[in-house]
C-alpha cells in the first residue's frame, strides 16, 4: 500500500502514465488533506464566475465563483485553486432619494469534491477584472538579461511582490518583507490599515494567507466605481454581505476578484 513516505519520493513507472496519474492523486490527498472546515480568519481569495447587474438582481440568484490560489490551513490541510464557492442574492432593496440600490448577498458555501461545506463570510476587498489583470503586469519592461518572471508587479492595494517566488514587501513600509510569492499568487501575514474597518489576524489565525493579487491591509473596492461595501450593522444578518451601487447600471462580472473571510 502506497504511503506518506512514497509520496516524499518521485515515483518511476516508465510509460505507464495511467498509474503515474492515479498515483499523484493519491499522493495529494495524503500530503494535503481535505478539511472538514474552515477555521475562522480564513481569507478566501476568490474570482467571480457569474456576472449580475444589481439593479436587476433577484432574491435567490445564484452567485458563483473559484478560490484563485491553493489556500493552506493549519493542519497541513490544503484548498485548492479551483474549488467552487457558492452564494445567493439574499435580498434587493431598489433605490432612494439618499441612497442607491442595495444588495444583499452571502457566500456560504464551499465545494471540496461533491461535499459542501457551509461558510459564513464577510467582504473584505472587492476589485474589478481590470484591476485583478493589473495586478500581474510588471512595473517595468523586462531588459535583454531580465526575464519577465523576475519583475516586480503591484498587487492591489499597493504592496511589491519582487518576481515569481520572490519576497513581498509592504506598501506601508517598503523595506519590509511581509511574505512570499507561491507562483498563483502570494502568502502574507493579514494586516489592519489605519482608518479602516477591515482588521488584521483574530482567533489566533495568524499565519500567513493566501491572498492572490491583493496586499495584506487591502480593505474596500477597487476599480469598480459607484460601488460601496455596506459594513455590518446590527440590521445586517450575519454572515451577509451589502453592496451599494451608486448608479442604476452597475454590473459585477465575470473575472472581478473577492476577498472572503470566513467568521
Amino acid at each position: 500500500m502506497l504511503s506518506p513516505r512514497f509520496c516524499s519520493k518521485t515515483p518511476r513507472f516508465g510509460r505507464n502514465f495511467s498509474l503515474l496519474a492515479l498515483s499523484s492523486l493519491f499522493c495529494a490527498s495524503l500530503l494535503y488533506p481535505q478539511p472538514n472546515s474552515v477555521p475562522a480568519g480564513t481569507i478566501l481569495p476568490v474570482v467571480l464566475r457569474t456576472s449580475i447587474s444589481l439593479e436587476n438582481s433577484k432574491p435567490g440568484q445564484i452567485l458563483k465563483g473559484k478560490v484563485a490560489q491553493d489556500v493552506p490551513l493549519p493542519g497541513g490541510s490544503m484548498i485548492r485553486k479551483g474549488t467552487t464557492v457558492e452564494g445567493h442574492i439574499v435580498e434587493v432593496s431598489p433605490a432612494t432619494t439618499g441612497e442607491g440600490t442595495r444588495v444583499t448577498l452571502q457566500f456560504d458555501k464551499l465545494n471540496l469534491k461533491g461535499r459542501w461545506i457551509p461558510l459564513k463570510t464577510n467582504l473584505r476587498a472587492i476589485a474589478g477584472y481590470m484591476a485583478v489583470m493589473q495586478a500581474g503586469v510588471p512595473e517595468q519592461g523586462p531588459g535583454e538579461s531580465s526575464p519577465v518572471e523576475w519583475m516586480a508587479t503591484t498587487q492591489i492595494g499597493g504592496d511589491t511582490v519582487y518576481g515569481l517566488f520572490g519576497p513581498v514587501t509592504s506598501a506601508e513600509r517598503t523595506t519590509e518583507v511581509i511574505g512570499r510569492s507561491v507562483g498563483d499568487g502570494v502568502l502574507v501575514r493579514v494586516s489592519s490599515k489605519e482608518g479602516t474597518p477591515c482588521r488584521g489576524a483574530f482567533d489566533k489565525n495568524d499565519q500567513p494567507q493566501a491572498l492572490w493579487v491583493f496586499s495584506s491591509d487591502a480593505c474596500g473596492v477597487y476599480g469598480i466605481e459607484h460601488l460601496k461595501i455596506a459594513r455590518a450593522d446590527t440590521s445586517v444578518p450575519e454572515g451577509a454581505i451589502v453592496l451599494v451601487s451608486e448608479t442604476h447600471t452597475l454590473k459585477l462580472r465575470s473575472g472581478d476578484g473577492l476577498l472572503l473571510r470566513v467568521d
